[in-house]
């Protein structure tokens, strides 16, 4: 898309440090430079005021990425590309089947009502729950990292969802504030909703996790 529409040497894209690096690589193979900008502690998706602040008069396009079936909010950053004259693209994410969205949703829906002690996802417009993200407070510690280890052994599956921002991978380090995205790789811990799991499967996950929910800060 990119390169279709002329981006290249010379031009910077701006595009997030949270998630997948293939973004800032797809930039740097069309010959411009990936420019990062911090994301909405919501959506985890881009900014519009980060990528406001992070324009130059380089900047060529903007790439807003969803991440985990939750839209970003194109409204503000098109009109950050209708003020500054910059191509706005997106990046979606792979297709689930309705039925399956269905099913994770209702397992969205048991989680959010029953989990103590970390902080559930926003709903959102259109959320398909491709993960089920929570956030783990941290308490001067990493709590998350000691909370993920703890509900393994519990028998839980879960996963760090972003383990490294891009703009601290090799070949893309920037020296640049990112508070919210730094904030999520490190409280972040995606918890499963897939769904073949079954009740017992659910009341695990809840039991598990709010076992814990003593050992941290209260999530607001």
């Amino acid at each position: 898309m990119l390169r279709a529409a002329g981006v290249g040497v010379g031009d910077e894209v701006v595009v997030p440090a949270f998630g997948n690096v293939e973004v800032a690589e797809a930039a740097a193979l069309v010959g411009a430079s990936p420019v990062f900008a911090d994301i909405d502690p919501g959506t985890y998706c881009l900014d519009a005021s980060g990528v406001e602040a992070a324009l130059t008069p380089r900047t060529a396009a903007i790439v807003a990425v969803h991440r985990f079936g939750r839209p970003a909010d194109l409204g503000p950053l098109h009109a950050v590309g209708q003020r500054h004259g910059l191509l706005v693209l997106e990046q979606g994410e792979s297709e689930v089947p309705y039925d399956e969205i269905a099913r994770r949703r209702q397992r969205a829906a048991y989680l959010d009502v029953r989990l103590r002690g970390v902080r559930t996802p926003d709903w959102g417009d259109g959320h398909t729950y491709q993960q089920y993200v929570v956030r783990v407070p941290g308490n001067g510690r990493p709590d998350r990292d000691a909370f993920a280890r703890a509900v393994r052994a519990r028998g839980v599956e879960c996963r760090v969802p972003v383990k490294t921002p891009v703009h601290r991978m090799p070949g893309f380090r920037r020296c640049v504030s990112l508070p919210e995205t730094e904030r999520a790789v490190d409280e972040t811990l995606a918890l499963p909703v897939e769904a073949a799991l079954t009740k017992r499967d659910m009341q695990r996950i809840v039991s598990a996790c709010n076992s814990l929910g003593g050992l941290l800060q209260p999530a607001y």
